[in-house]
């Protein structure tokens, strides 16, 4: 095959919007026989890993369960199989250090004169390692958005001392609601969004509660997702203070229930978050909240799989593609089904990452850097697998080269564009251009930024790290008529269907969404792995090489 001239990624694709359709399909350097591995990732092949991984047999696949050691088993068989070396010396396993808390579910919480209902009005749980965590008439503190962002000029706990106290916020950040005011970034989230940043600030301001009021727009998705999420197991990595530095309880409220608190409060809650959206804002209140949480807890032990294909060149250079292997598992208090068989989420990311190893082993040559893939556990509690793998990275940060993360993909057929989650970040859209010419696709910008997908999955603990990190999934304009009918049915049960018992696996599936995903992926690795210099951030991302 022609090799690529890297220069016409300068002069004819240094704007993406000049990178159309129409322009000449460069060719992938070195592999002789790539047009024909390209052509050999099908369906099919998908189908089966697919099927497996989302089958009743593997139990939702939850960390620490029955469920996991058959994931494992499968995974680790397959790679074998496939011929990857071992990414942890002479196993294919990094082990994670998690400490599993359960909450009882038998729990209410009291604000001034409502009792709120569990999963019902409201969800608490602690990360603390104590069988019992009480908060009794802790102050009710309003803190607006919950952010301390220097950098956007944003404190909403500036002047306020919350030890001891209840600290209430809003989901996603101020520009989500006010895009014309400039603030943060518009209707793109940012991190500050994000409920795991709100709890850590939380923390780090020294308050003994956070919650959070729930509202399906700027969370991006419904209450039932949060009491899904955020009830049964709950998991972290192992702390050496034992969660003593976290606040004692943190957790949600629903829009209703706040809205109940605010009024008693004599506070009208639209009025109170107008005005959280205008500035840094907080208001006292005049209430206290008493909650008991009583905790199951035990260290457990979770793993990561890794596999690699050595490079032919440059050997100990990676470029590592991502994607999460667990799911939710069963709730066995459910009538009828129990399983949460994550098909969609993440049995596809999985089964598309055995699909495109088993296509790298198949290059002639090989790549000249290493093709690894990490296939991590416990994202759902919080991307922590990933967390911890970039905490305790078995290949150094500093040799690895670049992220390519595969999470929940395409269900929904072909389509014209290719969007990219968080674009902008970072010059691996050059080499994602690139691979979608060939498939006369266009790459588009996600049609949700505000949801603040980039900062939601694996990929997320490289970028924090420094290492450039691409989630690009199949966009929203559909390939032709019949695929956009198809679309508009099979949309509405794989929305409804996140974090459900009927996230399954389903036979009328069209995959070559995924197909066209997992080929374009394949190919932005190999550019990467065979191109002279490494990506870089670009100048605007909160991110650069560390």
């Amino acid at each position: 095959m022609k090799k690529i001239l890297y220069p016409l990624l300068v002069s004819g694709c240094a704007l993406l919007s000049a990178c159309t359709a129409e322009s000449p399909v460069p060719q992938v350097t070195e592999q002789d026989n790539f047009d024909e591995v390209y052509a050999s990732i099908t369906a099919d092949k998908i189908a089966t890993p697919l099927k497996t991984l989302a089958s009743d047999e593997f139990e939702g696949r939850l960390p620490t369960t029955e469920g996991e050691k058959k994931t494992l088993d499968y995974l680790t068989t397959e790679f074998k199989r496939l011929g990857l070396e071992p990414g942890n010396g002479d196993s294919y396993l990094q082990e994670v250090a998690l400490m599993e808390i359960t909450a009882d579910p038998a729990m209410t919480m009291t604000i001034g004169d409502n009792t709120f209902d569990y999963k019902v009005d409201m969800v608490a749980s602690s990360k603390r390692e104590q069988q019992q965590v009480n908060l009794t008439d802790s102050e009710l503190v309003f803190v607006g958005y919950g952010i301390n962002a220097p950098e956007y000029d944003w404190n909403d706990y500036e002047g306020l001392d919350v030890t001891g106290k209840t600290v209430v916020m809003l989901v996603n950040d101020p520009g989500f609601e006010n895009p014309q005011s400039g603030k943060f970034q518009g209707t793109t989230m940012t991190y500050y969004g994000r409920w795991s940043y709100k709890y850590e600030e939380a923390s780090r301001q020294g308050a003994a509660g956070a919650i959070i009021v729930h509202e399906t727009a700027p969370a991006s998705y419904g209450w039932s997702v949060v009491a899904n999420s955020w009830s049964g197991p709950q998991y972290g990595l192992v702390s050496p203070d034992k969660g003593a530095s976290r606040v004692a309880v943190e957790g949600w409220l629903t829009l209703d229930a706040a809205t109940r608190v605010f009024a008693d409060a004599g506070l009208n809650f639209a009025e109170e978050k107008a005005k959280a959206l205008q500035g840094p804002y907080s208001v006292s209140l005049d209430q206290t909240m008493s909650v008991t949480v009583n905790n199951t807890y035990q260290a457990s032990k979770s793993y990561n799989v890794i596999a690699t294909l050595p490079g032919s060149k440059r050997p100990d250079e990676h470029v590592i593609y991502t994607s999460h292997w667990d799911h939710l598992g069963k709730d066995e208090s459910l009538e009828g089904d129990q399983i949460y068989n994550g098909a969609h989420d993440n049995a596809t990311g999985t089964a598309a990452a055995l699909v495109m190893a088993d296509a790298f082993t198949q290059l002639k040559p090989a790549p000249e850097r290493s093709i690894t893939f990490l296939i991590v556990t416990a994202e759902e509690q919080g991307l922590l697998g990933s967390k911890y793998y970039a905490e305790n990275p078995l290949i150094p940060l500093d040799k690895t080269v670049a992220n390519i993360n595969m999470d929940a993909m395409n269900v929904l057929g072909k389509t014209k564009d290719i969007a990219v989650i968080g674009m902008g970040k970072s010059d691996l859209e050059q080499e994602l251009t690139i691979a979608a010419q060939r498939q006369g696709r266009v790459v588009t910008q996600e049609d949700r930024p505000e949801a603040g997908y980039y900062y939601r999955s694996d990929h997320f603990s490289f970028a924090k790290a420094g290492v450039p990190a691409l989630y690009a999934k199949g966009g929203s304009e559909p390939f032709d008529e019949a695929t956009a009918n198809y679309r508009k049915r099979t949309k509405v049960i794989v929305t409804g269907c996140y974090h459900q018992v009927c996230d399954k696996f389903r036979e009328d599936w069209d995959l070559s969404g995924i197909v066209q995903d997992t080929q374009l992926l394949m190919e932005v690795g190999v550019l990467v792995a065979n191109k002279p210099t490494w990506p870089a951030w670009s100048e605007t991302s909160e991110f650069q090489r560390k």
